[in-house]
C-alpha cells in the first residue's frame, strides 16, 4: 500500500498533533513529524498544510527574529485548533477501530 496516499488524508491531524504541546516553525514541525516516523512527508506538503490551517482559523502565527538567517514564522494551536484536534482524534480512533475489525484475521 502506498503510504504517501494515506499520509495525504491525515496530514492535517498529524500537523495539529505536532503543535499540540509546543509552538513550532515550518521546518521544526516537519522534523517532529519525521522523528515520529512519518519519513515520507514532504517539505512542501507540511508548509502548505500550515498555511491552509492558518487560513482556516485553527492556527495562529507570530514571527521571531533569527540570528541564523531569516525570521521564523511560528505556528500555534488556538482554541478552534484544539477543538479541531480533539474532533479529528475521535474520528481517527473510530476509523482505525473500524478498519481493525475489517482486517481482523486478514493477515
Amino acid at each position: 500500500m502506498d503510504t504517501s496516499q494515506l499520509l495525504k488524508g491525515v496530514l492535517d491531524l498529524a500537523v495539529l498533533a505536532a503543535l499540540r504541546d509546543e509552538d513550532g516553525y515550518g521546518y521544526e514541525v516537519l522534523r517532529r513529524l519525521r522523528q515520529a516516523g512519518l519519513d515520507e512527508v514532504g517539505d512542501a506538503s507540511v508548509y502548505g498544510t500550515l498555511r491552509r490551517l492558518f487560513r482556516a482559523g485553527v492556527l495562529t502565527s507570530y514571527v521571531v527574529p533569527s540570528e541564523e538567517g531569516p525570521h521564523r514564522k511560528y505556528y500555534s494551536l488556538n482554541d478552534t485548533g484544539r477543538t479541531k484536534l480533539e474532533e479529528s482524534v475521535r474520528t481517527w480512533k473510530d476509523f482505525t477501530d473500524t478498519m481493525g475489525q475489517l482486517l481482523k484475521g486478514a493477515a
